[in-house]
């Protein structure tokens, strides 16, 4: 049995339109969409020779639907090289709303010299509609390099330019 050009092009036609309307389903219905974004500072304490690591964490449900037992893990951190001063490297949230957005923050401190990697902080949590947990995965962080020896900052040269900057030109003014 042979299909003629019109009937062909009528079900190609019709075919496609299904898919776009089955795409259009499956995208209005994303469901939640976790995105997780970590910083990380440091600050050098020179009364304790340590320095200390201001960790922030924001994550964000920029999907559709509510995300439930959201929990977030970020311990890579080794107990032999840092200390928790403050905070907690896990918490957790009963949901977070589509559109909406928490922050967890903690403070470690070190005194061991050396480059660290830190691994991307992990947040689980839970849709409705699927039984096994979801994995989101924080932004990677650079390298830290704990004590580093850095050049000092010449804080006290850049205030010495512009005062004399200044004194040269109200001296210009002055005199004309």
């Amino acid at each position: 049995m042979a299909i003629s050009k019109e009937n062909f092009l009528l079900v190609v036609v019709a075919l496609m339109l299904i898919s776009c309307s089955t795409l259009s389903l499956a995208i209005s219905d994303v469901g939640p969409f976790v995105v997780v974004h970590k910083k990380v500072s440091l600050n050098r304490l020179k009364s304790s020779g340590s320095e200390q690591v201001s960790v922030s964490i924001d994550i964000y449900n920029q999907g559709s639907a509510t995300a439930y037992d959201v929990t977030l893990t970020d311990d890579s951190w080794t107990p032999d090289v840092f200390n928790l001063v403050s905070g907690n490297v896990t918490t957790s949230w009963e949901r977070l709303d589509a559109g909406s957005l928490v922050s967890h923050s903690f403070v470690l401190e070190s005194q061991v010299k050396g480059l660290f990697y830190g691994a991307p902080a992990v947040v689980k949590f839970r849709i409705p509609t699927k039984a096994a947990l979801q994995e989101a995965y924080s932004t990677p962080i650079l390298p830290l390099d704990i004590l580093a020896d850095r050049a000092p900052e010449k804080k006290f040269e850049w205030a010495k330019v512009r005062t004399i900057r200044k004194i040269s030109f109200i001296f210009i003014h002055v005199w004309n």
